[in-house]
């Protein structure tokens, strides 16, 4: 029987392409040249997109595929697919929750404990000699004991709340309702009044346009001058030039961050704060996870067209 064939949008590790090949038709969009010739060429034999949730897939790429059928997302998030499109014309779409829960709450909090304490500063302390020469590095925060919001008490934030109760840190988070398992947190319903009560404000929202901005400059001035955000979902969820003002300016104690709008092409402007912590979208950026993800494409895939339930449908 022939193998389905399926477009894949970007790279993925080498343990994930063999199989890929093994089981599908694969056309590699992302080593086109001219994608839209491309896409006009193999756009009419292609029963299934494998995408990223960094890359998603567009409308045009949606409508140049009139027999699509599935959309299997490599990422938790998929705001960069066109939903709208894909619900029009009855096309699934699944993603990879719960494998990288664990690995993006731990970055998480590990950017918080890095910023607090200084550790990336503390090193280039003692590399460049500056321990000897000036002494002890400046002193930075506690993290023990303080106050922590969470925005978006999903699969993530509940991990990233777990991982805080280590850290005896009075926990508080907002969503659209109270969480019937979030016991001993504090529910807030305004994302504003959240900020405003903690010292560490982190974002674990699913990207969609009812959150865009979110945390735009009330929010960020809520949290202060010794506040500190951190960021693992979406940079959409952020009002970046509000978030760089406040930086700039004092108005914003810190900023840890993992997503940033046109990534990788980041905002230069936050490559010279000495307050802002960058890392390169690596959330979910373990060879277990990366795995566990790869294989979840796959299933996915595999369940469609042998006429079975997803795994883990988007809808």
């Amino acid at each position: 029987m022939a193998k389905p064939d399926i477009l894949q949008v970007g790279p993925y590790p080498a343990w994930d392409e063999e199989p890929l090949n093994e089981a599908f038709q694969v056309h590699r969009y992302f080593d086109a040249t001219d994608k839209d010739a491309f896409l006009k060429e193999v756009g009419p034999r292609i029963r299934a997109i494998a995408t990223r949730g960094d890359l998603g897939a567009s409308r045009a790429m949606i409508d140049a595929c009139p027999q699509l059928e599935v959309i299997s997302v490599y990422g938790v998030g998929f705001d960069a697919v066109d939903l709208a499109a894909c619900r029009a014309r009855g096309i699934h779409v699944t993603n990879t929750p719960d494998v990288l829960t664990n690995d993006v709450a731990d970055l998480g909090v590990a950017m918080m404990l890095c910023l607090a304490r200084g550790v990336i500063g503390a090193e280039s302390w003692v590399k460049d000699g500056s321990w000897v020469e000036k002494g002890t590095y400046p002193l930075k925060r506690q993290v023990s004991g303080r106050r922590a919001g969470i925005l978006g008490l999903g699969r993530i934030g509940f991990a990233i709340a777990q991982r805080l109760k280590g850290f005896d840190i009075d926990i508080a988070y907002c969503g659209p309702s109270p969480k019937e398992h979030a016991k001993g947190m504090t529910y807030i319903a305004d994302p504003v009044a959240l900020a405003e009560r903690s010292d560490f404000l982190f974002v674990a929202l699913a990207a969609s346009a009812a959150t865009r901005h979110i945390v735009g400059r009330e929010v960020i001035a809520a949290l202060g001058t010794d506040g500190m955000l951190i960021n693992i979902s979406r940079a959409s969820n952020i009002d970046e030039e509000a978030l760089l003002e406040a930086l700039e300016s004092g108005a914003l104690g810190s900023a840890a961050l993992d997503v940033f709008e046109g990534e990788p092409k980041l905002n230069r402007r936050f490559l010279t704060l000495p307050n802002v912590l960058v890392q390169p979208h690596h959330g979910s950026g373990t060879i277990e996870t990366r795995k566990a993800m790869g294989q979840l494409v796959r299933d996915n895939l595999n369940a469609h067209f042998a006429g079975q339930p997803l795994l883990t449908p988007v809808f």
